[in-house]
């Protein structure tokens, strides 16, 4: 076996470890969130949408200051930020939070 593998499966985040499993479970969310993008907005819930964006923001940072860094779980996170601030935008766009404003016509 490569040092480069023995390094990797030996590691503090290596998959010995719930450094490693944790964030592989947690692309669950991603990969929902990704699917979800095919449902009508009107599906979205606006208030799990929310918590689940605050969720990633608050473990981005714990990924980022733990020690050692897991840079796997900050990937997963940064991930699933975007994926629900997207669907945000999908449900506040179907609620009209996000209507776009007409230009006013010249008389």
């Amino acid at each position: 076996m490569s040092t480069a593998v023995k390094a990797f499966l030996n590691s503090p985040v290596g998959p010995k470890t719930t450094h490693f499993w944790g964030p592989v479970a947690n692309w669950g969310f991603v990969l929902a969130g990704l699917v979800d993008m095919n449902k009508p907005p009107e599906m979205i819930s606006g208030n799990m949408t929310a918590a689940m964006c605050v969720y990633s923001g608050l473990f981005m940072r714990f990924a980022w200051m733990v020690q050692p860094r897991n840079y796997l779980l900050l990937a997963c996170h940064a991930s699933n930020e975007s994926v629900q601030l997207y669907q945000m935008s999908r449900w506040a766009r179907a609620q009209g939070y996000l209507e776009k404003k007409e230009p006013e016509a010249q008389q």
